[in-house]
């Protein structure tokens, strides 16, 4: 079980990381002609606008225990048909939340990459230790986000992922995006116990490209 620091950090991280991934999509929508989210008040960072009582404080919590903060925030609604891109529209609006996190994990990947060279200027043990506490912190950040990203891009109904699959399947396969949306939740959640692993060699292929080293040993 982690510490009590680390545990409110994962949770706090992971619930603003949500935040920003559905307002990420909702800023997407706004940008190619849908303001539904905005009408509903959804473009906005307030956690409470977004919060999922189960995704966002139950499952959190219990994932955080095990080791892998995981979550997710009330979808932010709206409307494909509004979008000026009727073919590329939801899969941009998708890809947007992803995107987001790995801009995130990318910006504080980079400040923990170069954070030695920080220490190694640091001229006292305050200083020193403050940097290190810092470290700690823009690890979970990277960490959290990475496996956001990654999970998100699975394509799996109602994953972001699937938005890019079905923007690009041949319009004769497109009978597998009936069958996929009927039964997505039930693959989902296969793939959440018995795959979920499988992303994490991912993670730390993203984690080492960023920070210069493994996630994972």
């Amino acid at each position: 079980m982690p510490d009590i620091s680390s545990f409110i950090f994962y949770i706090l991280i992971l619930l603003f990381s949500v935040v920003i991934h559905e307002v990420s999509h909702g800023l997407a929508a706004l940008y190619l002609g849908d303001s539904t989210a905005k009408y509903l008040g959804r473009l906005t960072l307030n956690p409470l606008k977004h919060l999922d009582f189960f995704g966002s404080l139950v499952v959190p919590v219990i994932t955080s225990l095990a080791g892998i903060p995981f979550g997710w925030a009330k979808p932010v609604p709206y409307n494909p048909y509004n979008l000026r891109d009727q073919k590329y529209g939801p899969a941009i609006v998708g890809i947007a939340g992803p995107l987001s996190n790995v801009l995130i994990a990318t910006v504080f990947g980079l400040m923990l990459r170069f954070l030695p060279i920080w220490v190694s200027i640091a001229g006292n043990v305050a200083a020193l230790n403050i940097l290190q506490g810092f470290g700690e912190i823009f690890l979970i950040i990277v960490r959290v986000n990475l496996l956001l990203a990654v999970f998100n891009l699975v394509p799996l109904p109602p994953l972001d992922g699937s938005k890019l699959l079905f923007a690009v399947l041949p319009y004769r396969y497109k009978y597998i995006e009936g069958l996929m949306e009927q039964y997505g939740l039930f693959l989902l959640l296969f793939f959440i116990f018995f795959g979920f692993n499988l992303i994490m060699p991912i993670v730390d292929v993203l984690f080492r490209i960023i920070v210069g080293q493994r996630l994972f040993f």
